[in-house]
């Protein structure tokens, strides 16, 4: 009976053990994200189920033209671009992204670009028109997604307190088919 008890307790040991490791990794580490809509098309795909590395940004700072998910409101993350960083001049003119006068290419638009039979992908903006200012705020970001025509990015909703980014997000998953970085 007392070897019963015992591998009875080594179970439940073992169990606990399991999920403590499962919270960790998930709360400090990685999480699952599902895509919801089209915003990022056609880099990402909705459906498309992707990990969040939440200890890119608690070791690092996020990079311009990495994929971010972040806390838009209280009940819904956002996957988007990172166009400009603290202290960035950004703007688009003739469907081309200048940050602080300088021209970018954006290879992950490319596939709509060509597509495109009327008018530019993304209409022209800066930030003056924007946020009232002429460079992104120390502390925030200015994201994007890369289906311009139809994403609420920050030339809708602002520029992204940093502390609102859950992680970076560049591997998707699933569907098995679909398993890449997405960059």
């Amino acid at each position: 009976m007392t070897k019963k008890k015992n591998e009875l307790f080594e179970w439940i040991k073992a169990l606990a053990i399991a999920v403590l490791l499962a919270a960790i990794i998930r709360y400090f580490l990685f999480a699952p994200i599902v895509v919801d809509g089209f915003s990022m098309m056609p880099t990402l795909h909705t459906q498309d189920r992707m990990i969040v590395n939440k200890l890119s940004y608690k070791i690092g700072e996020p990079e311009r033209f990495d994929i971010v998910v972040f806390h838009a409101t209280l009940e819904k993350d956002y996957i988007k671009r990172v166009i400009g960083l603290p202290g960035d001049k950004v703007e688009y003119k003739n469907d081309t992204l200048y940050i602080n006068g300088e021209a970018y290419e954006e290879p992950y638009l490319n596939e709509y670009k060509d597509d495109l039979i009327d008018g530019p992908l993304t209409e022209p903006f800066d930030l003056d028109g924007i946020i009232g200012q002429d460079t992104v705020p120390e502390g925030h970001l200015f994201v994007m997604g890369d289906n311009r025509r139809q994403s609420k990015d920050s030339r809708h909703i602002g520029t992204i307190p940093i502390e609102e980014v859950m992680g970076k997000a560049s591997l998707v998953y699933w569907p098995v088919s679909d398993i890449r970085f997405a960059e």
